[in-house]
């Protein structure tokens, strides 16, 4: 059914002469049932907003629901923390003395508490969901040194395997009963969707020539290379939104072979909705899911069971990803910190600086058995005018804006205790050096008091620097492919620096290096005037009047073109990124609220040539 916003709950007020621990938790989960009803409200909300072709509203809708968890647990905490206030249950909690222990009735009252939420959480459809909120609205409550296994949930305490709710996860349609078209045309109706479609019809007969195509070629390899007695299609029940795309998202099942597939419906220039793709590999659906794409819109009863379905068309990817695309960010760092720490006790390698050019801003250390980089700000930042606040200001606009494919989403913490014994002496000499504002180090452990976690990617200055020329030249033509669509979503990257762009597993190149983005709307791109004579031309300081967001494109060349092989090919399919007039043209489509297509997928997988000049 769906949600209105009237039917959210609210949290009852507690009392104030002394909760008992079952309030508590009964408050705690309240506000988690606040928070995932506007959540469903929100995918609700923007299936209507793709119907009516409303872009602008799916992205606002977007960068506003990242902001509901955190106020949901500040107001959740707010609700406790005026009913504890003064009591003997949270004499030492809110002391700002901050005692070192809770006596023993405090440690007995938050056992039950914890005791009262599984309880709780017996038969709820998003029980691991509600422990992470469990444990964000207890760290507000309690101070860290009373976090251990008693009080929070380290592992999880319900089980989500087979979990279900009101109604199955996913539909299932079987093509060799009914019939492949009218199984496809009942898969595009039951999604009810209240717009009209161009030209159904012929839309579903051009899926159907491609998924046969798909599956002689994915058949070739099965056993008998035919259809097998239990061939049917799972698709999920929700639609995914995200941009000016919805995708259905499901699998083909062969002989107990999963085939991953999505199907990607867009709008027509004349608003009615196509069938526009057909994303029928795992490469496909991976970067569907990307670390670099912003985060699905999708209505979930129980997010466990759709997680499921996900990894098993993806199993190389992990539950904490897959948590992060379908916009439970927060899930996802509970279950990314919980890899981490497994990964942490099943290996022995250390803890060390980053190979390749060192930061003026973060400074950046790695695991190497691990596929991610740790980034800490430098308590004494390198670049003039730039500080702490404005750092995680940029950090925050990239997660919360649509990062087109060539952004790295980046998980960020605080209060990270790791063993001291893994850190290599040149890593803990330089954490002294550089951040000893945000570490805490004791006998057997260091605390960040805020990091950010980033996936690894091979830095595009090193890769250029091991290619022969072929590969040197499509990296090129990515590099500028990827500078033009972040520009044209509204994203100047500042520095374009080659070792700020990396090579995901994938091929693709994304940016990662944030501490200088801005809006293109905010900058002023113009031509540098010519020099009034000689001895102002060879000057060291310029000629002309520079204001703080000036920027001159031609100057790129001088930093960025020295190699004659990079230079050839990149001027070769982007000399114009070197003209302050296509610049000025991009922002000024950007100013104008025009949203560019930048699909999630290769053109090859579109299923009609003729909409790729459309604004779909």
């Amino acid at each position: 059914m769906p949600l209105h916003l009237s039917d959210s709950p609210s949290i009852v007020p507690l009392p104030l002469s002394g909760p008992s621990a079952q309030d508590i938790a009964r408050t705690i989960i309240d506000g988690f049932n606040r928070h995932y009803a506007l959540f469903r409200y929100s995918a609700q909300r923007a299936k209507v907003l793709f119907e009516s072709g409303n872009w602008h509203g799916i992205q606002q809708l977007s960068r506003e629901r990242i902001e509901y968890y955190d106020i949901r647990v500040r107001e959740c905490a707010a609700v406790l923390a005026a009913a504890l206030k003064g009591s003997r249950i949270a004499a030492s909690p809110f002391d700002d003395t901050r005692q070192n222990e809770l006596d023993d009735h405090q440690r007995l009252f938050w056992h039950q508490v914890k005791k009262d939420v599984i309880e709780l959480l017996r038969t709820h459809p998003q029980p691991e969901c509600a422990e992470t909120f469990f444990n964000s609205v207890s760290c507000r409550v309690l101070h860290r040194n009373y976090f251990n296994n008693d009080f929070l949930f380290v592992r999880p305490a319900i089980a989500t395997d087979y979990l279900g709710g009101s109604r199955p996860s996913y539909r299932t349609y079987y093509p060799t009963t009914h019939g492949l078209m009218p199984a496809l045309q009942q898969m595009i109706a039951d999604f009810g969707l209240a717009a009209p479609f161009a030209d159904l019809p012929t839309d579903v007969r051009r899926l159907a020539r491609r998924i046969i195509t798909t599956l002689r070629k994915r058949l070739s390899d099965d056993p008998g290379h035919r259809i097998g007695s239990d061939c049917q299609f799972h698709v999920l029940h929700s639609l995914f939104f995200r941009n000016k795309g919805a995708y259905i998202v499901g699998r083909f099942i062969n002989h107990g072979s999963i085939y991953p597939f999505a199907i990607a419906l867009t709008h027509s220039v004349a608003g009615e909705v196509e069938i526009d793709a057909l994303l029928d590999s795992s490469d496909d659906i991976s970067t569907l899911f990307s670390f670099t794409r912003a985060y699905f819109l999708v209505d979930m009863e129980t997010p466990s069971a759709f997680v499921s379905f996900l990894n098993s068309l993806l199993p190389r990817k992990s539950k904490a990803e897959f948590y992060n695309a379908i916009g439970l960010q927060k899930q996802g760092k509970t279950l990314f910190y919980r890899d981490f720490l497994y990964h942490l006790s099943h290996s022995s390698d250390l803890f060390e600086l980053s190979p390749g050019i060192e930061g003026m801003v973060m400074c950046v250390f790695t695991l190497p058995s691990y596929p991610y980089v740790f980034k800490v700000i430098r308590d004494h930042i390198r670049k003039d005018g730039m500080d702490h606040a404005t750092v995680k200001s940029r950090y925050l606009l990239v997660k919360k804006h649509d990062r087109a494919g060539r952004m790295a989403d980046t998980w960020e913490y605080s209060q990270v205790a790791l063993p001291k014994q893994r850190f290599s002496d040149s890593l803990l000499n330089e954490l002294r050096r550089e951040i000893p504002s945000l570490i805490e180090e004791n006998e057997h452990t260091i605390v960040l008091r805020h990091v950010y976690i980033e996936r690894r990617m091979l830095p595009l200055n090193i890769y250029l620097s091991r290619s022969g020329d072929k590969a040197v030249a499509s990296a090129i033509r990515q590099y500028g492919d990827a500078i033009r669509e972040l520009a044209a979503n509204n994203i100047f990257p500042g520095d374009m620096l080659y070792k700020n762009f990396g090579i995901t597993r994938l091929g693709r190149l994304v940016f990662y290096d944030y501490d200088e983005i801005q809006r293109m709307t905010e900058m002023t791109f113009r031509r540098i005037p010519p020099a009034p004579n000689e001895e102002a031309e060879m000057a060291s300081e310029p000629w002309y009047p520079v204001a703080k967001n000036d920027v001159f494109p031609e100057e790129f060349q001088w930093f960025l073109l020295g190699n004659p092989q990079i230079r050839k090919a990149f001027l070769k399919h982007h000399a114009d990124l070197l003209d302050a007039a296509w610049w000025n043209q991009c922002r000024e489509r950007v100013a104008q609220g025009r949203l560019e297509n930048i699909y999630p997928y290769h053109v090859s997988k579109r299923l009609s040539a003729r909409r790729l000049s459309s604004d779909a």
